[in-house]
């Protein structure tokens, strides 16, 4: 008899006599046992990243377009930045690139968790355009969170959703279309080396992972330990009050790939290890013009800092939690920091574009109140704490050193930008596959003085948001239908609702949103649960009657 099968007797052989809770973690500790059966992890192993030969370095020997660097940080809250708002600790490295180049006070995501923003930023488009609308979970995700969550209040237990579209996909098969144009695609055809390292959550089969949507070369985060538990170098912080961590320890191991290939341990805390890998291939390709989509998976959960960065926090945070979280920025600060000095010692300084940016807000599951302050909510919601992200870029000569940008952009700029920055004529082969981000780079070197976008739009099933000219409408239809409207301009951190006062605003803005709707694909997959999350208060709080909450759908 197999080792899994006996894994599985033994475990229904347990689960008979446990209470459902206890079942559950259980449950959920075979799953992760059964994955490391299933796809064994060797020890690290030396990538060779691929360098120019001489006739690549001939060709690029003069005058080349510059190099560009996307570095993306995961649940970063825009209070994560001491350049913004004075931060939870000081970022100097991202304060650095923000002083250098410009910052722009109103950033946003592609939308309020991972995987969207993620299609947007790399193919310049709203992901609902080809249906990616929801995040790509296991089906029965929405079931496991809902029975860990069963002794929490109940307005904010999980319910699962049965017998959605696409329920027949395995996780693996929830991907971003091929038919979908990239940066690297794009970038990779103008004779661009494309590198991504770290997450990618756009799918698992072979035909969504990177290699096959346009980057030459992929160091994979194949699971997301940033170190083994018990290692000595490592500060670990679990959330029993956050049933999505409860899964997250038992699931992940520790674990990268590289270029399709079979697991391996990475090399130290990982997020030091992609930075170090990173620089190698700034140096590798120091000769030819190259892309590098460097993908941090920090801050998001697990909680787990290095240990010196929390050791050197002792003084300055004493709460635990509070300073694991702030030991995680502190190594994403130090990576922006190695990999700016990459591009001076190898003398790429001057011809590098820059983006720096967080997939979406700071997530309230981490049990800390002040992550997207100024701003409420938090990942999961279209409030601004949950799409007003950092966001900046820097590129000596071409942008403007010190310059803050103050109308609304968005992560789906990044594409058309950075392929003008390159030089490259670049149109849509068909109407159905025009973009929707705009090439930032008249508006940044003052030739247009308008606003890049009359609108921008946020969807996961029937909650949606929409920002035009300064007014921000919330709009659902579970738990029961709402409407919520803000006034930015004069109400940034949306605290009053005005929807009331502003019927004929309401309707304008429900007619941009049903037009903007009727151009959007059916989703690929349907939805398979709803999540409530209250907007002003973390996890770790307690509910109360008049709390405020939205109800994410996914």
């Amino acid at each position: 008899m197999s080792r899994k099968k006996l894994t599985l007797i033994a475990l229904a052989a347990v689960l008979v006599g446990l209470g459902i809770s206890y079942r559950v973690d259980i449950l959920v500790a075979a799953l992760g046992t059964i994955e490391r059966m299933r796809a064994p992890i060797e020890a690290n192993r030396e990538i060779v990243w691929s360098r120019p030969g001489p006739e690549d370095v001939a060709r690029h020997s003069g005058k080349r377009p510059p190099n560009i660097i996307v570095i993306l940080t995961d649940d970063m809250g825009f209070n994560d930045v001491s350049f913004y708002s004075g931060g939870m600790i000081e970022t100097p490295h991202i304060d650095q690139l923000a002083r250098q180049g410009v910052s722009f006070a109103n950033g946003y995501s592609g939308s309020a968790v991972c995987s969207i923003s993620r299609v947007a930023l790399l193919t310049g488009r709203y992901a609902t355009r080809s249906g990616f609308e929801f995040t790509p979970t296991p089906n029965n995700m929405g079931r496991i969170l809902g029975l860990l969550a069963n002794g929490s209040e109940p307005e904010r237990r999980f319910v699962p959703v049965e017998g959605s579209k696409g329920s027949e996909l395995s996780y693996q098969e929830k991907g971003m279309p091929s038919s979908e144009v990239t940066l690297a695609e794009v970038l990779k055809q103008a004779d661009y080396h494309t590198v991504h390292i770290g997450k990618w959550h756009l799918g698992r089969e072979k035909e969504f992972l990177p290699n096959a949507q346009g980057f030459d070369e992929s160091l994979l985060m194949a699971s997301g330990l940033y170190l083994p538990v018990d290692s000595p170098d490592v500060v670990n912080s679990k959330q029993p009050f956050d049933p999505i961590d409860r899964v997250v320890w038992n699931i992940m191991t520790y674990a990268a790939s590289f270029n399709g290939g079979d697991r391996f341990e990475p090399r130290g805390y990982l997020t030091d290890y992609y930075t170090e890998e990173a620089v190698k291939v700034i140096e590798a390709n120091k000769d030819r013009p190259f892309f590098l989509y460097l993908a941090h998976w920090g801050p998001h959960t697990p909680l787990q800092a290095k240990k010196s960065d929390y050791d050197a926090l002792a003084d300055e945070i004493p709460d635990h939690r509070a300073r694991v979280y702030a030991g995680m920025l502190r190594s994403l600060d130090r990576s922006v920091g190695s990999v700016m000095q990459a591009l001076k010692d190898n003398g790429l300084d001057d011809n590098t574009l820059v983006i720096f940016t967080s997939d979406n807000g700071g997530a309230g599951y981490v049990g800390l109140p002040d992550v997207n302050k100024p701003y409420r909510g938090w990942k999961l919601s279209f409030f601004e704490g949950g799409t007003h992200v950092p966001f900046f870029a820097r590129w000596p000569g071409h942008l403007p050193a010190g310059k803050s940008f103050e109308h609304p952009i968005s992560h789906m700029d990044i594409m058309p930008t950075a392929v003008a920055a390159a030089g490259v004529s670049y149109t849509p082969e068909s109407a159905d596959k025009s973009l929707d981000g705009v090439n930032l780079l008249p508006y940044l070197q003052g030739q247009e003085t308008a606003a890049p976008h009359d609108m921008l739009v946020w969807r996961t099933g029937s909650y949606q948001a929409i920002l035009a000219d300064g007014w921000k409408m919330h709009v659902s239809d579970r738990p029961e239908t709402m409407v919520k409207l803000y006034h930015l301009a004069e109400d940034p951190t949306e605290q009053r609702n005005v929807a009331d006062d502003h019927p004929a605003k309401v309707a304008q803005l429900k007619a941009l949103l049903k037009a903007h709707n009727d151009k959007q694909a059916e989703p690929l997959w349907g939805l398979s649960a709803i999540m409530p999350a209250t907007v002003d208060k973390s996890l770790v709080e307690p509910v109360s009657p008049d709390d405020e909450m939205i109800y994410w759908q996914n």
